[in-house]
């Protein structure tokens, strides 16, 4: 779902950034509005997990793989507007010290998964609770629709760009991920009750559901060697219809591939990468909590 910088040309990259930025700016002065704001340890637990769990692909057909896009795990738990924040965060940190979207692509990248992917995709969750429908069957479909949006958006932002024509890539973006959206639905089903439970038997501490979420990111980034190395929805449908691709500005990442090259082993490469990853996550939700706005 990460656009890379290659992929775009033109305004979209300094549209797409203004734009994600204004949504960024507004999640951040919502958070100081709402009365229910997720402890510190709770924010970065989360969004540490939602950047380890995307370190695993898993295969769908074709030669093709997906990973948990995790809006609306976030969603779940802190609320849009953090939601919107820890999106961001996440992919922030992939662009520049992993070199995993582009530099170029960030804007665009936080407008797909952050604010369609978070905020719009979490309005109709919080619409479909409020008409009766069951939760969990709701945060799946919400799920769901938060890959198929973003994908929808891509289709449009790529052929914008030129690297390819709508009518081409439109319909092979959606077939590919109306399957890897179910997988986002059932995992994301399955890791909120999974975390519920942890909540639950720790009398409903959220210092417990910040621990049960590292416990999970470490966990993830272990079996981060084994994930698929077949190439993600976007990847596949840039490879059959042959993307046109431009020159952009690469900044030099820290651990490019999630990789920790001083270490020769690929596989504790990739582990200790995920782990440095996990690091740099917590420390800056930590940092950028004590940023955004209280309520006075």
């Amino acid at each position: 779902m990460h656009i890379p910088s290659s992929m775009l040309n033109g305004a979209i990259c300094p549209v797409t950034l203004t734009v994600g930025a204004v949504g960024l700016g507004l999640a951040g002065y919502w958070s100081g509005k709402i009365k229910e704001k997720p402890g510190v340890f709770k924010f970065a637990g989360i969004t540490a997990l939602i950047f380890a769990l995307q370190m695993l692909n898993y295969p769908i057909q074709d030669g093709t793989s997906g990973h948990l896009v995790g809006a609306m795990l976030a969603v779940s738990f802190l609320g849009i507007p953090f939601a919107v924040v820890s999106m961001a965060l996440i992919l922030a940190v992939q662009a520049f010290f992993f070199g995993d979207g582009g530099i170029n692509a960030l804007g665009v990248n936080i407008l797909n998964m952050g604010i369609l992917g978070a905020a719009l995709s979490g309005f109709l969750f919080y619409r479909m609770i409020q008409k009766g429908m069951n939760r969990s069957l709701a945060l799946g479909l919400a799920a769901w629709f938060s890959v198929l949006i973003g994908a929808v958006a891509c289709a449009f932002e790529v052929a914008f760009s030129g690297a390819a024509s709508l009518e081409k890539v439109l319909p092979a973006m959606l077939s590919v991920h109306s399957l890897i959206g179910l997988g986002e639905g059932v995992l994301t089903v399955a890791i909120v009750a999974v975390l519920g439970s942890c909540v639950r038997f720790w009398k409903e501490n959220s210092k417990a559901l910040a621990v049960g979420s590292l416990g999970l990111a470490a966990v993830a980034t272990t079996l981060s060697p084994f994930a698929s190395n077949f190439p993600d929805g976007l990847e596949w449908v840039a490879e059959k219809f042959s993307f046109v691709q431009f020159s952009a500005v690469e900044f030099p990442a820290l651990f490019p591939g999630y990789q920790a090259t001083f270490i020769g082993h690929a596989g504790l490469s990739s582990v200790v990468a995920g782990f440095i990853g996990i690091a740099i996550i917590f420390i800056l939700t930590s940092a950028t909590n004590l940023f955004l706005p209280k309520e006075k």
